[in-house]
């Protein structure tokens, strides 16, 4: 997985107990690393949902991506090295590390317990690049 240049900004993650000493996602708890992954691999939460489905997690898409879409998400995921593309076009969750599999693991877990920050993140992560684009072709005044 080869990292962007700078890290974005982006909230601070940690792990908190709920109950019966289960684990629960607080609002701070995306390492660095998992930033970087959805920035570099995730650019949306059609992308989400279906590297998720890919990946056999229950999700309950709120929009289906369109074959395009789709078909661009996958040619990413087979570049991330997420997953591999079989016989007639048929793609399979193969990561080809442990380091992704855990931010797969990760983005189940924010998917299921923290849906609208995991959101939030993924689109505050793509404006971020956007805005980091137009910087460089901003002319400064003197």
């Amino acid at each position: 997985m080869t990292a962007p240049r700078s890290a974005p900004a982006r909230p601070r993650f940690s792990r908190t107990t709920r109950g019966r000493g289960s684990q629960v996602l607080d609002d701070s708890a995306f390492s660095d690393e998992f930033c970087l992954f959805l920035q570099q691999w995730v650019p949306s939460v059609e992308a989400a949902e279906l590297l998720l489905a890919l990946a056999g997690e229950p999700v309950r898409p709120a929009v289906k991506p369109s074959d395009a879409d789709a078909q661009r998400y996958l040619a990413q995921f087979q570049a991330a090295g997420l997953v591999a593309a079989g016989a007639h076009g048929a793609h399979h969750y193969r990561p080809v590390d442990e380091a992704l599999a855990a931010c797969v693991r990760m983005l189940a877990q924010a998917y299921k317990e923290r849906p609208v920050t995991l959101f939030r993140v993924i689109y505050a992560l793509r404006d971020h690049k956007i805005r980091s684009f137009a910087q460089v072709f901003k002319v400064k005044k003197r």
